[in-house]
């Protein structure tokens, strides 16, 4: 069976007091019975995650089904090994304390040395190599074993017999590799490491149970399973110490400033549960003390005109036309139109007519199929008002659905529009597929994936020459810093006046010239004294005038760097906003070159949510795609944002993306209501107008789809 998280996975037991008229749902795979459908529903959505793991090859990432399909598979494979070498190599398992892939190898090495009946082989014979098959073992006295072998020649008839010795022969093909002895392996144990088989298959294969001398003084029989019994002693340890101390550890560590433990946790010395790091899968999620307050979710709105299983096939058809109608030279038209012009019995409603007809010129532009199946009919490859039902059915004959098929007879008699919507949307769900494996569109789909990457390109460029200009500012502006403080240091060495050197240089000189006179000592002292005085006069001149100086530099530095930094932030608002202004405009482009439609996500109970750009409703398909919805209301969407739980998954996914798009969606939904608020206005006064002089029935609002123009019409 599939594991579950690398565990065993319990299937769920058939209700009880089952009668055979009961209505139950089934696991079609693993024939599970449910008489709940949201208990059916809950276990086929886990069944659908890729949480599974294949026992027998180890693979994981898988779906329930994938698993189980793998591991059959798997199984098969193993039963392909010989019956002479299952023995031999359960013998080489059983206790082993290697690794799966150490232990793959070595039972690969010792098996390609024991022969069996049966194994075809090359044999050594005359210096040369020939196949031959293994008929029977013999033993010699010599303690070498010989075997008869049957030479093969073509279509592996048997020319003739011949015994050879062991290293005469060389494996053709070896009957076993390394991934099927690892299934073999995981298959035929029930522990790793020291491996251990089924009891059943080593009591069939008479391999002994009993634990080798080397194991015992580190594991130990108990109960039939193999225990460990440095890891139970560890066990009785803490348990022992959490008896005598009358708490547990964990508990020691929940102690509040008290002293006391605390009361959430639970009593009699049980493990605190290990904390869940969010998010997790949805259905797994429970609700928390510390989780906000979530509204109800709201339930969506079902007043569809077409059935509801077709409205699926309803939003493909319409997103298809909205996408490619440049290509298809059809004018864009609303969804409600579209529905209310596929419920309408007019056979020849000018939205169905040039709808079909747009698809139709694509396939025959093609040079496709249905070209060619229209040149042996001798058709024209202009389609008209009238003509066009002939087109129609000369395409359901070349597809050859057997539903679409019958509704032909009704078409050939006119009553187009007396066909049901499911056989309507059908046909042109065809037209879409088919078209949409044309050149004229494939070609399109190419140029606009070119576009979206030239598109990204640019980003990336623009994004990495931000980066550089940002990078060289901030070395500048390093640069700049060193400099000033060398500057500072320099400064300081030379002393604070600049002059102050000048002038001892001045006064040195000038003592000298004194001393090389060889005047009298008296007029020296005198001179030296008179040369102080000035000294200190000048000095303290010079230090008025420095800092006056120093003062007015500092305030023009202080006013330019104000400046300087006024201007900066100016710059750096108007980049700003610049880059943003580039942003916006990446995105809208990027949005207009949109390849399809994918869902904002998935809710715990995964139902899909969609939002097609021009329409602004968000849309509601259940899991199964069998039931619809939307929400049409900014209200409705702030409650289905409010309802979801970011520590699931796939709500928080959906969250993110309802947040992402949220402005657009809020701006499509107001500008909805608006526009509904104006056509109830305007049917109120169509009605309240007396019988006289009502207005005709296109005037109406609601059959604003009948006034229907193609303005891209091809000529």
């Amino acid at each position: 069976m599939p594991l579950f998280k690398r565990k065993p996975f319990d299937l769920a037991k058939p209700p009880e007091d089952l009668e055979p008229s009961d209505l139950v749902y089934q696991v079609r795979f693993t024939k599970e019975i449910f008489r709940d459908y949201q208990e059916y529903l809950n276990r086929i959505n886990l069944y659908r995650q890729r949480v599974w793991m294949c026992k027998s090859t180890g693979k994981s990432n898988l779906t329930y089904e994938e698993a189980m399909v793998m591991e059959k598979n798997a199984i098969q494979k193993v039963q392909q090994l010989p019956n002479d070498l299952v023995a031999p190599a359960l013998r080489i398992i059983q206790f082993s304390m290697l690794s799966l892939r150490d232990l793959a190898d070595l039972v690969t090495k010792k098996l390609q040395k024991d022969l069996f009946v049966g194994a075809e082989l090359y044999g050594k014979k005359d210096d040369g190599l020939y196949p031959c098959r293994v008929l029977k073992i013999v033993e010699n006295g010599v303690g070498k074993m010989q075997y008869e072998v049957a030479l093969l020649g073509e279509n592996k008839k048997i020319t003739e017999n011949a015994i050879l010795h062991g290293e005469d022969l060389v494996w053709k093909k070896t009957p076993f590799n390394r991934k099927i002895l690892k299934s073999f392996i995981r298959e035929s144990t029930c522990r790793s490491i020291p491996w251990v088989l089924h009891e059943k298959l080593a009591q069939k294969h008479g391999i002994s149970t009993d634990l080798p001398e080397e194991l015992r003084s580190k594991f130990f029989l108990q109960g039939g399973q193999l225990v460990n019994r440095t890891k139970k002693r560890k066990n009785e340890n803490r348990n022992n110490v959490g008896e005598a101390n009358g708490e547990s550890g964990k508990s020691k560590r929940n102690k509040g400033e008290t002293g006391k433990p605390d009361a959430s946790k639970e009593e009699n010395n049980q493990p605190e549960d290990e904390p869940v790091k969010y998010p997790i899968d949805d259905l797994l999620v429970k609700p928390g003390p510390d989780d906000p307050l979530f509204t109800d979710r709201p339930s969506p709105s079902r007043d569809f005109n077409v059935p509801m299983d077709c409205i699926g096939d309803l939003l493909m058809v319409w997103d298809f036309c909205s996408s490619f109608s440049r290509v298809l030279n059809l004018w864009p038209f609303s969804l409600e139109d579209f529905e209310n012009a596929i419920c309408h019995k007019d056979s020849n409603l000018v939205l169905i007519v040039e709808t079909h007809s747009a698809l139709l010129r694509i396939l025959i532009k093609d040079d496709g199929e249905y070209s060619l199946a229209l040149q042996n009919k001798k058709r024209k490859s202009k389609i008209s008002l009238i003509t066009w039902t002939e087109y129609v059915c000369d395409f359901l004959e070349m597809i050859n659905v057997t539903e679409l098929c019958s509704c032909m007879t009704t078409i050939k008699r006119g009553h187009y529009g007396l066909l049901d919507a499911n056989a309507k949307l059908g046909i042109l769900r065809e037209l879409v597929c088919h078209a949409l494996e044309t050149d004229l569109i494939r070609g399109k789909l190419d140029d606009l994936i070119e576009q979206r990457r030239a598109l990204g390109a640019t980003v990336r460029g623009e994004a990495l020459e931000y980066a550089r200009k940002k990078r060289e500012e901030k070395e500048q502006l390093k640069g700049e810093s060193n400099g000033l403080e060398v500057k500072e240091n320099s400064m300081e060495s030379t002393g604070s006046n600049p002059h102050m050197a000048e002038n001892g240089e001045e006064n040195g000189d000038m003592v000298e010239e004194v001393i090389s006179s060889r005047q009298s000592n008296a007029f020296v002292n005198s001179r030296k004294q008179l040369n102080g005085q000035s000294k200190r006069g000048e000095k303290q001149k010079l230090d008025l005038k420095v800092e006056a100086e120093n003062i007015t530099n500092s305030n023009e530095k202080e006013a330019q760097k104000q400046l300087t930094g006024e201007k900066k932030e100016d710059q750096e608002k108007k980049s700003k906003e610049k880059r943003e202004q580039r942003k916006e405009y990446f995105k809208r482009e990027m949005e207009k070159r949109s390849i399809r439609t994918n869902p904002l996500g998935k809710d715990r109970d995964y139902n899909r949510y969609w939002w097609f750009r021009r329409d602004g409703r968000i849309f509601v398909e259940s899991s199964d795609s069998k039931q619809w919805g939307y929400y049409c209301a900014k209200e409705e969407v702030d409650a289905l944002m409010s309802s979801l739980n970011p520590k699931g998954e796939r709500e928080r996914a959906l969250q993110q993306q309802l947040e992402k798009f949220y402005p657009r969606i809020s701006l499509e939904l107001q500008k909805r209501s608006k526009d509904l608020a104006q056509k109830i206005a305007l049917e109120e006064a169509v009605l309240r107008r007396s019988t006289r002089v009502r207005a005709p029935p296109r005037e109406n609002p609601a059959n604003a789809f009948l006034k229907y123009v193609n303005k891209w019409k091809e000529d």
